[in-house]
């Protein structure tokens, strides 16, 4: 299943398998002057060329090595022959078959190892400039795109939601925030954030300062919570009710419990 929208020059295509005529999960691709940023899951692969077909495309892009990000690598390189590009972290972990679990498997699918070359500082297309900002904490190598004269920010996977309930065990809320900060910081009039799951935040900066606040509010609750002696589960329920659905459906790979843990260990 695929969704196509237009944002001032950006092309965002949306993909997600379909089960019972519905998405599972949205990811999004973005096609800007040639460059395409990210490629979605192995699932909509054939979807995703078979769309390109036609459109100028030239090259792509892979903002980390997550299996939704990099579904299409394959079959674009067979297809059109382009250079795709990936943080020096990611290159070798492309070109391997992952370990994912069941949920994964279902929602996204195993990509095909492809080989991809290390991504530079800048990228350039015949009209625009990209700077490539290290923006790690959802995993290692996570990068996102800037093109500072619109003010665009393919921020990838590094920022979801203002107020996220649940997060991946390996994901670290310090490093997160600190990127955060970094994106924040840039010296550009806006800053419009184009996310992996398809979402467009027009006033991104506020996004992230939201996400950012909302970040050490929580740690500082966690601790104090765990100073009075409440256990994870106690915390996780004091602060979120209970635990997200997402738990059951993912082997609890995204979890609230998650993200107390992750606040506990943040040091800011």
């Amino acid at each position: 299943m695929i969704e196509v929208n237009q944002f001032e020059e950006v092309t965002q295509i949306k993909m997600s398998r379909e089960f019972e005529g519905k998405p599972l999960y949205w990811v999004a691709a973005y096609l800007v002057d040639g460059l395409l940023i990210d490629t979605g899951c192995k699932h909509t692969a054939e979807e995703l060329v078979k769309f390109l077909e036609g459109q100028n495309l030239k090259f792509a892009v892979n903002t980390h090595y997550h299996e939704d990000h990099i579904g299409a690598n394959y079959l674009l390189k067979q297809k059109f022959g382009i250079e795709i590009f990936a943080p020096r972290e990611s290159v070798l972990l492309i070109n391997q078959v992952p370990k994912l679990y069941p949920y994964q498997e279902t929602v996204w699918g195993y990509p095909e190892p492809t080989e991809v070359d290390c991504l530079p500082d800048k990228v350039d297309t015949d009209h625009f400039h990209f700077d490539v900002v290290e923006t790690p904490g959802h995993c290692n190598g996570h990068v996102a795109l800037i093109e500072p004269e619109k003010g665009w920010c393919f921020s990838g996977d590094l920022f979801i939601s203002e107020k996220p309930r649940v997060i991946r065990p390996e994901e670290d809320i310090a490093v997160i925030i600190r990127s955060m900060k970094k994106l924040v910081a840039l010296e550009t009039d806006r800053l419009i954030l184009f996310t992996a799951p398809g979402r467009v935040v027009q006033d991104g900066r506020k996004a992230l300062r939201t996400c950012i606040e909302y970040f050490e509010d929580l740690s500082r609750r966690a601790k104090q919570l765990e100073k009075k002696g409440l256990s994870i589960v106690a915390i996780r329920d004091e602060v979120f009710g209970r635990e997200s659905s997402l738990a059951g459906l993912t082997d609890g790979q995204f979890s609230s419990e998650n993200l107390v843990r992750a606040a506990l260990r943040a040091q800011m």
